[in-house]
């Protein structure tokens, strides 16, 4: 395994990005790609179009045989770098929270991450050099109505983070959360409109919303050889919006 280069510091290792067909997700890989890295990024459908220069892996991670069928996999092909970007979100008053759409949302944002984490570790501990972001929400750091199923899921997968971190850093395994603000994307552009964007924007010290390469830019950094120290975190990308 090579240690990289100055503009290429991910040269000889191996990345997978799940969820990395648009949005978020496609920046990651993207960004990650042009440090050098092989990417693997994956997607719902059986086939699909990977971002330019990376391999395309199909995976239905709301489906667990499947997920774990891919958990397999990856620990035959003993990535450095796992960025779980994939993730549902379902809104819905308390009172009309089921409990179908709570177990739904844990399926995706927290056990396939656990899964697709476990599997990749031993190859990561035996070669002392291993990193993890899992890509969560501001919903992970705080709520609002309407959120419960989602931010249930994210804080979980906030804390199931912190405990991986406890065990693995010894290992320089370093394994962190990333949690988005508002991120201009094609999906909240489809879910808004105008007014409810700028509404939005007027919330965020910044005024403006993320792009999703400001996000990619440093999932990069914590997946790289520069972050040397930072494990176990959930760090907010949001313009001041949970600070403020």
């Amino acid at each position: 395994m090579t240690s990289g280069t100055v503009n290429e510091p991910l040269a000889g290792r191996l990345a997978v990005v799940t969820g990395a067909t648009r949005g978020i997700g496609c920046a990651i890989a993207l960004r990650i790609r042009a440090q050098g890295a092989r990417v693997i990024a994956t997607g719902r459908g059986a086939t699909g179009t990977a971002p330019a220069g990376c391999e395309y892996r199909g995976v239905d991670l709301a489906d667990e045989a499947a997920t774990k069928a891919f958990a397999a996999i990856l620990g035959a092909e003993r990535p450095d770098i796992l960025v779980n970007n994939a993730g549902i979100n379902r809104l819905a008053p308390f009172a009309e929270t089921t409990a179908e759409n709570v177990v739904a949302l844990h399926r995706v944002n927290v056990l396939a991450p656990m899964l697709l984490s476990r599997a990749v570790l031993p190859g990561m501990r035996e070669r002392r050099w291993g990193r993890i972001v899992n890509v969560a929400s501001i919903w992970s750091l705080r709520s609002i109505a309407g959120r419960a199923a989602y931010s249930a899921s994210k804080f979980g997968l906030d804390g199931l983070t912190a405990a991986l971190a406890a065990e693995v850093a010894a290992d320089n395994v370093l394994a962190n959360c990333v949690s988005p603000g508002f991120v201009d994307t094609e999906l909240l552009r489809s879910m808004m409109n105008e007014r409810e964007v700028d509404a939005l924007v007027a919330q965020v010290p910044m005024r403006r919303l993320a792009r999703p390469e400001e996000i990619a830019a440093f999932v990069a950094w914590l997946a790289g050889p520069d972050n040397t120290y930072i494990s176990g975190q959930n760090l907010p990308i949001d313009g001041g919006y949970t600070r403020t």
